[in-house]
């Protein structure tokens, strides 16, 4: 397995700062999350054998049969390997070995297993793999999940016509497509949708004991009807960002592969990009194609920024110092605020081209948005470019967000759409104070 240092070329650091960057701009970032994900495979095998884990030798069995599949046949391997959640898995393997983040007698390296599995399924590889059983189910990532209640381990036999996944005289086949449910197998199904000859793809992980780490799953799977539902919606979401919003949608079919249901919060919706499953999205139920084309818009500046602090650290370490974010309830770190503020950048981006594609109601909301959330990303770029926490690269990099902003805040927009903006703004600035007292900074316009 081959590791590489990277860097972000000049010109695609600067496009992303800008706001946007497109797929070419990913590919940097893509290259280095490759690397990232093989030394945390490699290291967790590693760190279970310096260790002395009990379940080192498996470990480090599933690694070389990893590597010997790779040899054979790389994009299935990397197929797994690179499922956003084996990164969740992988980390926290890794911290727990390493005693950074619990006892490492918790870890169980041996899950290992479970990737080679997988693989080997994928390459359709005749062998036989003694893989874990968690929270009663084999997770093959990837793929899906075997339902095995009650058992602690089981063999997941592939071959070039056949897999299955066996235990306690129980045999589960593995349908030959593999995202397609079966008896005793539960698949991480398809989202699929297409405009004018633009498609994207997502896995829909409603299952997984690693999906949306931070956030709050939905804890169950999504009904045939309600999964009917996202697919419609989906694709009426696909259609707004193809017909409207071209490089948004090129770095959304790029960079975001699995989507994961979110428990609804009591008012309103959710979303959320894990900082280290690269490719995830979580979402709750979308209410309409605007909310889950917006989301989109909203959560791959996250998944591009997360992706390139990898590479170019943008801000100092945490000092304790905390900021006024427009857009949250608590104050923010430098880094959380940086984030935050480049995902608004790109929402304010989002309803500035969508706004004269909308008429009636919709067309106010998507003026008044452009108006609050221009606005919002400028303060928080200002305050990030005054609080002395930014890197170098970091102060250029805001700088060039400034760059893009500044022109919007000229743009003219409606005495109503810009009213609700500002009461929006005032009214939130009003319950941060109540709640959290007057920002340590809050910049002049």
């Amino acid at each position: 397995m081959d590791f590489s240092r990277h860097h972000v070329p000049k010109k695609d650091f600067f496009a992303l700062a800008a706001g946007g960057g497109g797929a070419r701009a990913l590919t940097a970032l893509h290259a280095a999350q490759r690397s990232k994900r093989m030394l945390l495979i490699h290291g967790v095998q590693n760190a279970a054998t310096k260790v002395g884990h009990a379940e080192a030798d498996q470990a480090r069995h599933a690694y070389r049969l990893l590597a010997d599949i790779e040899q054979t046949h790389p994009a299935q391997t990397w197929s797994v390997l690179s499922y956003p959640l084996v990164g969740v898995w992988a980390r926290r393997t890794l911290l727990a070995l390493l005693g950074e983040q619990g006892d490492p007698k918790t870890a169980r390296p041996g899950e290992l297993a479970a990737l080679a599995a997988a693989a080997a399924v994928r390459a359709r590889r005749p062998c036989t793999v003694e893989v874990p059983v968690r929270e009663g189910a084999v997770i093959l990532p990837s793929l899906g999940r075997a339902l095995l209640p009650g058992q602690d381990t089981a063999l997941v036999r592939s071959g070039p016509n056949r897999s299955e996944v066996i235990a306690a005289g129980v045999t589960i086949t593995i349908p030959s497509d593999p995202h397609e449910d079966g008896p005793g197998w539960q698949a991480l199904r398809r989202l699929r949708a297409q405009w004018q000859g633009s498609r994207v793809e997502f896995l829909l992980d409603d299952h997984d004991p690693d999906r949306a780490p931070g956030s709050a799953p939905l804890d169950r799977r999504l009904t045939d009807e309600e999964l009917r539902y996202w697919r419609e919606t989906l694709q009426q979401a696909w259609r707004i960002l193809c017909s409207g919003h071209w490089t948004t949608a090129e770095e959304v079919a790029s960079s975001i592969t699995v989507l994961t249901p979110l428990t609804p919060p009591k008012q309103g919706q959710s979303s959320a990009t894990p900082r280290h499953a690269f490719g995830n999205v979580g979402l709750s139920t979308p209410p309409d194609p605007h909310f889950f084309a917006v989301t989109l818009a909203h959560e791959v500046q996250h998944t591009k920024l997360s992706a390139l602090l990898d590479v170019v650290p943008l801000t100092l370490p945490d000092d304790g110092s905390r900021y006024y974010a427009p857009w949250r309830e608590d104050p923010r770190p430098a880094e959380g605020l940086l984030q935050g503020t480049y995902a608004h950048l790109g929402i304010a981006g989002f309803w500035r081209r969508q706004r004269e594609r909308e008429s009636g109601p919709l067309a106010l909301r998507a003026h008044s948005d452009f108006a609050r959330w221009r606005e919002a990303a400028d303060l928080g770029a200002r305050t990030l470019l005054a609080s002395g926490r930014l890197t170098p690269e970091g102060e250029a990099f805001v700088a060039r967000m400034r760059r893009t902003l500044r022109p919007w805040l000229d743009e003219p927009v409606s005495r109503p759409a810009l009213e609700r903006a500002h009461e929006a703004a005032r009214r939130h600035l009003t319950r941060w104070r109540l709640r959290n007292g007057e920002p340590s900074l809050l910049p002049a316009s």
